[in-house]
Formats: structure tokens, C-alpha cells, sequence
């Protein structure tokens, strides 16, 4: 076992210009002459900054950011003191979009992070790292979320009780209507409990975020399946809405000949179900796994984990699958390593695993194929499967179609006592064919209603299989037309371009306590007005920032704070099932914050200030400055030059008021 935290070698530092560019003005003067007769002003412009516009759920992303590193501060009491500490704030912030952070900051695979304009710089913030510090910061001094003063006496059902239904619960009751989660299972949690092993999302982490939103009025009946249990019919008359969480929690059987009613084939999604309730104890002494995706990911690296039985009887793990494990068999049998092998259609560097994912698993001794289909089960004289036969091949998406090209001659039989589908999952309909919509899943608009059913909508893998994080935004896209159609009856109307969560400067003068002006125009082309947004324009609905519009050499190369993984090894991952990802300490998380650019939206660095050669960009007095209005600028004295928007960190300022 080893215990690493990763170390960058490579300085970089940024250079807008390298050896042997040119400039495309022939003469600087030309540009400096130009810049005195624009009669261009600045102006002060929030966008939404690349990390937001990535993040399935809508997270504030740089809201939360700003608050942990200290630009924004907690709103303060009449005794002038913080209502509340910062990690609360920027806790609250946070789960505005997101209720589950503790759990999305450990296994979501943060595109915000492959989209961070930072990585321009030397590296992405670590943004799913902050958030799993607020996320355990929360449970560690119990946070909760705050119930609505007055009940709407609506009454919503909904079906499903993993992220989507979560989510959409958790939005709902923050808006005052009285909201049932049905689910079949015995405990909440959908796929981020039986789906994704403990050590990944430990129990008691995904029980407190879970808890939290059932305290907020939440009803739960649980091992109750509508369309079974109960009927839509019935539903529909106890409810004034409904929605579909339902998931999709079956597994695709293996596309290979003669994996049809073979006891030691299953799918990914029956073999981690049956890990996660206690069932499973061990496994084959070799297992294959076919996917290529972090669902593959778990099944294999739960493989290595668990071992195999010596001397195991052929149905052992098998009757575990089907719930039917011989408990004192297991618990008195010695346990060996498992020889895992995972294959996939696509080469390793295309594989849909993130990278950490297979980073892990090869390191715990799993032999990962790449460019491998699956061509037919070879069986036993007991019908049993005995290994897998597999070819090369090439793959490619076609659009929304994955085509796959064997390479004859080239099979070969990989030994197996256990063989997984990781390819795919399957939404059960049982009870609810009529939204069924003959594709396996069900067909929402934008504001995921449910085509041709007013008052039922839908989210999650019911939509299409994603991460964690998109059923979590549909949830809360969902739970808005919910709401619309409850109160007003009318359909939800059009989203913005980019629906996330942002910044909100008035609600911020609100919280201070500043009395804003009534706004009247003209505004357009002067700095005496005494309302708070006469030079600012918010378009965050409309409007991602790119890092072609920051100041890049503002910044110097800083390196990551990275958590703390403990990495296993071939030996020390069987029977390992403690959590190997640790959060960053106080003094880390607000250093990480401060890495960030805050892009779109000033950071209070001062560079306008300190280089305006005519002294127009001064700092808004003290009692009424905020986040967001911290520089003001005097249009009388303003020539237009320009160097307040070039020397920008952030893209905040922008030239505009003028021809």
C-alpha cells in the first residue's frame, strides 16, 4: 500500500506572446492615438465562467470559491459580526444547486475541472476537491437546510428516490410543497448506493445528505414500487404531480453468443447491487469484466477486492448475485486474490473510465484490454461458462451510434469463473409502460416534462444514463416547471442559453443592508447615477467566458493542492474497503480557492485601479461596496485608453458606453 500525494515537476508560466510572433499593428502609437477618441468607457460585465458552464448541476462554482478564499464575505448581524461562519456560506452557496456535496465531491468526475480556464495557466482549481471539504464540513457540524415558512398545500409524488428524485425532492420542499418519494428499495440513495461500492461513497456520508433532505418535510415509503405496489391511477388521484426518478438499475445482458440464462454470467449493476447489501462475499478465482466505463471501473477493482473462495463450490458467488449466498460458507473459507481481466471495445486512451479510475485499477493489478469485443461464452458440460471468447476490433461513435469493426483472426479464449456486463443499463417499466417511450427510456422536453403528460416530468438515467451530477440537474430544472405548473398551471417557459446558478449582485446589496436607488434611464454614458447596476451588465444567462479574454500573466504558476489517495497494490487491495480518498485540510482548501480566476467576475485585486494613468477607476467607499461592485469609474475623467480592461485578471471590464 502506498499513500502518495501527486507532485507536478513542470513549472509553467504563461506568455500571451512567444519567440517569433508579431504584432498586428505596424506602429503601437496607432493603437494608443485610436484609443483617445473611442469616448469607450469601462463597463462592468459578469459572465459565466467556463467551470459553471460545465457543471451538470449548475453549481455556483465561482460564488462558493470566492467565499472560501475570502472576496465574498458572510452577510453580518446588527452586532456587526458574521451570521455565519464562512464554511457555512459558502456550504449554503453551494447546495443552492446541489444538495448531495459530500458525495459529488468524491465520485463525480468534474468536467467543471476539464473546462477551468486555469489550465491555461499550469493546471485546473481543484473545484470537486473544495467541494468535498464543504461537503464533510457540513456533516461534521450538522448542518441543515432551512424549512420554508408557509406550505403551498400541493402535493408532489415522486418516483424514485436516487439523485434525480433527490434532487427534485429536495427543491420542491425548499419551494413549500409536500413531496413522497416511492422506491423500491430498502434504503434511498438509487445507484450512489447500489451501484457505486462504499469505499467510494462511504455510508454514513451519503445517509447524513440523505437525512438532511428528508428533514425537510420529505415523506419516504420505501420497498414500494408505483405500478406494483401501487398504481399510477391511484397516484395520480393523491397527487398534483409526478415525477420519474425511476433509473435505470438493470443491467444490458452480454452481446455475445451464448451468454444467454448462464448462471455465472450477470450484469454489473445485479453484481454491485449484491455487493453493496452485504451479500456478495467473494468471487471467482478469475472474473472478466466487459465495459469500459467507471461502471466496469467498480465491478473489476470490487473483484480484485474481494478474492475468491479456495475451493469454492461453482455456485458460491453465484447464488451471492442471485441473493442467495451460503453466509457461513463464505465467512469460513480462506479468501485469495481474484485474477481480474476488463475488457473494451475502445483502446485504453478512449476508454469512457476517467483516468484516476484506470490509474487505480491497473495499479491494483487488473489487466485492462483495450480493442477487445466479445465474441461468445464457451461453456462446461455443466452449461457453466468457462471463459469468454474475445477478438480484436475497432470502434467508433457515428453519431449517437457506436459502430464496431471485428478483426477476424484474432480471437482468443480468456479463462472466466465470472463474467460481468459492464456495457450498459435498462430502465425497469413494470406497471408504467405508457411512458415508455419504445426506446427503453422516457421523452422529456427541455424543461423535462414528460411528452404529452402535463404534470409528469422526469430526470435522470430514465433520460439518458449520465453522471451523478446531470441527474441532480434535471432534478432541479425539473422541480422549477414542477413548481410553475402547480402555482400557475402554465407550462415552464423557456430556460436561458446557460442555466446554471450565478451571482447575484442585487440579492448581495440586499443581504448588506444597501439601499438602491431606483434605477430610470437613460443610463447609457454616465457614472452619476446612484443605482447599483447604471455601468454593470449581467450575462451570465447567455455568455461563457473564455481565457482568451482574461489577463493570463496576472498569474503565477501555483501548484494544485492535491488530496491525499492511498494506492493498493495487488496484495494490499484484497479485502480493502476503506475509503482511499481524503479531504483537503483548512489551510489547503482556502489556499486551492485562491487559485482560482474567478473569471467573469471581479476578484478585488486592484490592477484598474492602480494602473488607470488618469485616475477615472477608484474604489467604492466602504459602506457601500460589495462583491461585484468594488471599483467605480468617473466618466468625466475617463479618456477611453483601455488599460483598465488590459490589465483585467478576470474579464470583468469591458469597453462599452461609447461609439
Amino acid at each position: 500500500m502506498s499513500a502518495t500525494t501527486e507532485i507536478q515537476t513542470e513549472k509553467l508560466t504563461f506568455r500571451k506572446y512567444k519567440e517569433g510572433d508579431t504584432l498586428q499593428y505596424k506602429r503601437m502609437q496607432d493603437k494608443i492615438f485610436q484609443a483617445s477618441w473611442s469616448y469607450k468607457c469601462p463597463t462592468y460585465v459578469q459572465s459565466t465562467p467556463p467551470c459553471q458552464g460545465s457543471c451538470p448541476s449548475g453549481e455556483d462554482i465561482r460564488g462558493y470559491l470566492n467565499i472560501v478564499r475570502g472576496v465574498e464575505k458572510p452577510p453580518v448581524g446588527a452586532d456587526g459580526k458574521p451570521v455565519m461562519p464562512m464554511e457555512e456560506y459558502a456550504w449554503r452557496r453551494l447546495t443552492e444547486a446541489n444538495p448531495l456535496p459530500a458525495v459529488m465531491g468524491r465520485v463525480c468526475p468534474a468536467p467543471c475541472e476539464t473546462g477551468c480556464n486555469r489550465n491555461e495557466v499550469e493546471d485546473h482549481v481543484g473545484i470537486n476537491s473544495v467541494e468535498h471539504y464543504l461537503g464533510e464540513y457540513a456533516i461534521k457540524n450538522n448542518l441543515q437546510f432551512i424549512k420554508p415558512t408557509k406550505l403551498t398545500g400541493k402535493k408532489v409524488a415522486v418516483l424514485g428516490g436516487g439523485p434525480a428524485g433527490l434532487s427534485v425532492a429536495y427543491q420542491l420542499a425548499l419551494k413549500g410543497h409536500s413531496v413522497t418519494i416511492f422506491d423500491d428499495h430498502e434504503f434511498l440513495g438509487g445507484m450512489m448506493r447500489y451501484g457505486i461500492p462504499g469505499y467510494r461513497t462511504p455510508r454514513d456520508v451519503l445517509d447524513a445528505e440523505i437525512q438532511r433532505i428528508i428533514n425537510l418535510g420529505v415523506e419516504v415509503k420505501l420497498k414500494t414500487k408505483v405500478g406494483v405496489d401501487i398504481s399510477m391511477e391511484q397516484v395520480r388521484k393523491d397527487f398534483d404531480a409526478v415525477f420519474l426518478g425511476l433509473g435505470a438499475q438493470g443491467g444490458r445482458a452480454l452481446p455475445a453468443e451464448g451468454a444467454d440464462n448462464v448462471s455465472n454470467v450477470v450484469t454489473a449493476t445485479a453484481f454491485l447491487k449484491a455487493f453493496n447489501d452485504g451479500r456478495l462475499k467473494t468471487v471467482g478465482h478469475r472474473v472478466v469484466v466487459v465495459g469500459g466505463g467507471d461502471t466496469s471501473m467498480d465491478v473489476a477493482t470490487v473483484a480484485r477486492r474481494l478474492g475468491h473462495i479456495e475451493n469454492a463450490k461453482p455456485t458460491d458467488f453465484e447464488g451471492a448475485i442471485a441473493g442467495q449466498m451460503a453466509q457461513d460458507v463464505a465467512d469460513i473459507s480462506q479468501r485469495k486474490g481474484a485474477e481480474v481481466v476488463l475488457t473494451s471495445v475502445f483502446p485504453i486512451d478512449k476508454m469512457l473510465a476517467s483516468k484516476g479510475e484506470l490509474d487505480h485499477a491497473q495499479a491494483e493489478g487488473i489487466d485492462i484490454m483495450g480493442g477487445w469485443m466479445p465474441v461468445a461464452v464457451v461453456k462446461g458440460a455443466d452449461g457453466r461458462a468457462t471463459a469468454l471468447r474475445v477478438c480484436q476490433c475497432e470502434a467508433k461513435m457515428v453519431g449517437p451510434r457506436l459502430e464496431i469493426k471485428k478483426i477476424e483472426g484474432t480471437e482468443k479464449d480468456l479463462p472466466a469463473d465470472l463474467i460481468v456486463s459492464a456495457i450498459g443499463q435498462t430502465v425497469d417499466f413494470a406497471g408504467l409502460e405508457e411512458f415508455n417511450n419504445g426506446k427503453g427510456g422516457v421523452t422529456a422536453d427541455r424543461s423535462y416534462q414528460v411528452q404529452g403528460k402535463p404534470g409528469v416530468y422526469a430526470g435522470g438515467d430514465v433520460l439518458r444514463p449520465h453522471l451523478l451530477t446531470t441527474a441532480v440537474g434535471h432534478g432541479a430544472i425539473a422541480a422549477d416547471g414542477i413548481d410553475q405548473f402547480l402555482m400557475s398551471g402554465a407550462e415552464a417557459g423557456r430556460r436561458p442559453k446557460i442555466d446554471v446558478h450565478v451571482f447575484d449582485l442585487m440579492r448581495k446589496y440586499v443581504e448588506k443592508g444597501i439601499a438602491v436607488e431606483e434605477i430610470k434611464e437613460p443610463l447609457r454614458g454616465t457614472s452619476d447615477s446612484k443605482g447599483a447596476v447604471h455601468n454593470y451588465d449581467n450575462r451570465s444567462d447567455r455568455y461563457v467566458i473564455t481565457h482568451k479574454e482574461l489577463f493570463l500573466g496576472h498569474f503565477s504558476y501555483t501548484p494544485r493542492n492535491l488530496r491525499h489517495i492511498t494506492h493498493l497494490n495487488k496484495e494490499t487491495a484484497l479485502g480493502n474497503f476503506l475509503e482511499r480518498l481524503d479531504p483537503l485540510d483548512d489551510k489547503q482548501v482556502v489556499a486551492e480557492a485562491k487559485r482560482c480566476m474567478s473569471c467573469g467576475l471581479c476578484f478585488e485585486c486592484d490592477n484598474c485601479v492602480v494602473y488607470c494613468p488618469q485616475g477615472a477607476v477608484s474604489r467604492v467607499k466602504k459602506n457601500i461596496a460589495t462583491t461585484g461592485r468594488y471599483v467605480t469609474t468617473d466618466y468625466d475623467k475617463c479618456i477611453g485608453c483601455h488599460i483598465c480592461r488590459d490589465v483585467c485578471p478576470t474579464g470583468y471590464i469591458q469597453m462599452g458606453l461609447g461609439e
